[in-house]
């Protein structure tokens, strides 16, 4: 009898189990195939540049205050952190190539993508979620209109191509509240800390950031786009793209983030 129950307890588990694998690699191959057709239809005409240019303006512009306000606190924490350190070594005057190379390989590319996946990401996944559960899409697939090329390539586009422009403003501003800590301490000149500071920084370290930047932009887009196409009924469907977007972004910026600084590590 205590075998029976413990057979019976054991069945459902394995079956759980089971299911989750073969939904985890049906997830897998539907997401492939989402790529696959991205690629596809960005190639073929007709463009919507319009559509694009207004994406680009949602992801970028409307992102500024978030960005300019934690890539200025990076700078200036980062800084106020690595002082104590390289005091103890009587290094401060390494400071400021310690802070470029830090925000430059590391820092801008990944706060800018990680301050995205939560703002834009979670915004994509909802939007259009929302327009899946309200039949939206439904719709305009029986109009003229092809809704994946104006829907996921014009907002996929737009993610790659702004988030390497916001990487290069995050820098920046990190860099200024980085001056402002260093200048404030040492009373350094402004020509004299950007001198210091780019000394050390090299193409293939700015090479490499764009590089990540665009492959962290089409992680972003594409993740939101994919859940949000691909939300279920209700608007409890909304919610779990919305929050699916921003978490399977994030995992897969970090795993990126490894791989890619794996290869750059590789030429240095």
């Amino acid at each position: 009898m205590h075998m029976k129950n413990a057979m019976n307890q054991k069945q459902p588990r394995e079956y759980l189990i089971s299911k989750g694998i073969d939904g985890f690699f049906l997830d897998l191959n539907n997401g492939v195939k989402f790529i696959l057709r991205f690629f596809k239809e960005a190639f073929v005409p007709p463009y919507e540049f319009k559509e694009v240019i207004r994406q680009c303006y949602e992801v970028g512009y409307k992102s500024l205050p978030l960005i300019t306000l934690t890539g200025f606190i990076t700078g200036l924490v980062f800084t106020k952190q690595s002082r104590p350190s390289l005091a103890e070594f009587g290094a401060t005057s390494w400071l400021p190539s310690l802070v470029a190379i830090a925000i430059i390989r590391a820092l801008a590319p990944l706060v800018t993508a990680l301050i995205a996946a939560g703002k834009v990401g979670s915004n994509i996944g909802a939007e259009l979620g929302s327009m899946k559960v309200s039949e939206q899409i439904d719709a305009m697939e029986g109009s003229a209109v092809n809704p994946f090329k104006f829907l996921v390539v014009t907002r996929v586009l737009a993610t790659s191509l702004t988030i390497p422009l916001l990487m290069c403003y995050t820098g920046v501003v990190a860099m200024l509240g980085s001056y402002l800590n260093v200048h404030q301490n040492e009373a350094t000149s402004f020509i004299s800390f950007f001198q210091q500071a780019l000394d050390k920084i090299s193409f293939l370290d700015i090479f490499s950031s764009f590089i990540k930047s665009i492959v962290y932009g089409f992680t972003i887009g594409i993740v939101g786009c994919y859940q949000g196409f691909n939300a279920s009924k209700g608007t409890e469907g909304v919610g779990k793209a919305a929050n699916a977007s921003v978490v399977i972004s994030m995992f897969l910026i970090f795993v990126e983030e490894i791989l890619i600084v794996q290869i750059t590590n590789s030429f240095r």
